[in-house]
């Protein structure tokens, strides 16, 4: 995924190297002074019903950052923005039930140090609120979105658990801005190990059993074979749904090979997924159609726009 450190054009939308990182703005990293809104309740299952995701549901995500309109959509007008998605959900449905997910950027990788040196900032509570709100308004799923920098991932995770811990939301990480401790995001590629994430998906299962959640997603995000290692590692989980979200970038022709490399040995416990970029992929031609994505196989259970 790209950075809302604007770090466009990088890591995120090629399989090549990227480029130095440039700080993100303030706004990012500084809690906002105002109240927070209250969501409306909490629906007890699913936000459409039922608790189990697959294969009931088609998922169909918008991903952004607030103020950050090159990262993707959600980047204001909520209320008109989920209404598109909507709309877009239902092309998708194919003989299941459109499931459109709001994907947020809660956590967002740097080209600075920032004060705790770990090259990464964090959105503040209220506008997590902000986003859950309209989620659950228009009775959709929240997914937090976590590009950590240096630091470790899991108390990134851990330190979202109040959201975490609600039926409507869950959780995606983006390895390709996870980088080591003398590393700087956007000057080299990210990496996480099947460990790691089966380390993610199992704190996240505590969570649905601790708190009788319906089923959450877990989504990771990866454009190349180098940004997860030992895939084979990562086990499937009670009430956990993991996806692989497939994010390269280019004409179809390069967006298909990178699908098949991606996928060919998708360990049995992971869903695949798959991203579109409204600015980046139509550089190189059409975006892809509804239709098109979904003669992918395996059918791709989760589609972002970013």
């Amino acid at each position: 995924m790209a950075v809302a450190v604007v770090l466009l054009g990088l890591a995120g939308c090629s399989d090549s190297k990227p480029a130095p990182a440039t700080a993100p703005p303030a706004t990012t990293a500084h809690p906002s002074p105002s109240p927070s809104p209250t969501p409306p309740p909490a629906p007890r299952g699913l936000p459409r019903g039922g608790r189990v995701l697959f294969p009931k549901y088609q998922l169909v995500a918008y991903v952004g950052l607030p103020g950050s309109p090159a990262l993707g959509p959600l980047d204001k007008d909520l209320d008109a923005k989920a209404a598109k998605l909507e709309t877009l959900s239902r092309a998708y449905a194919a003989g299941r039930t459109p499931q459109p997910v709001l994907e947020l950027i809660a956590v967002v990788a740097r080209g600075s140090r920032g004060k705790d040196g770990l090259y990464r900032g964090r959105l503040d509570d209220a506008k997590i609120e902000q986003y859950l709100a309209v989620a659950r308004k228009h009775k959709m799923l929240l997914l937090l979105d976590i590009q950590p920098g240096r630091a470790k991932i899991l108390p990134e995770v851990k330190r979202l658990e109040r959201w975490l811990k609600e039926p409507d939301v869950g959780l995606a990480f983006d390895p390709e801005w996870a980088v080591g401790p003398t590393q700087v995001p956007g000057r080299v590629f990210g990496h996480t190990t099947g460990r790691e994430l089966d380390s993610i998906a199992a704190y996240l299962s505590g969570l649905v059993t601790a708190h009788h959640l319906p089923e959450k997603a877990f989504v990771f995000h990866q454009l190349s074979t180098r940004i997860v290692s030992d895939e084979a590692a990562l086990k499937a989980h009670p009430g956990v749904v993991t996806i692989k979200s497939v994010d390269g970038i280019g004409t179809r022709e390069d967006k298909l090979k990178t699908w098949a490399k991606l996928t060919t040995n998708l360990p049995p416990a992971v869903h695949a997924g798959f991203k579109l970029f409204y600015t980046e992929d139509t550089r190189h031609g059409p975006l892809m159609t509804p239709t098109q994505v979904l003669s992918l196989k395996p059918r791709p259970e989760l589609v972002v726009y970013e």
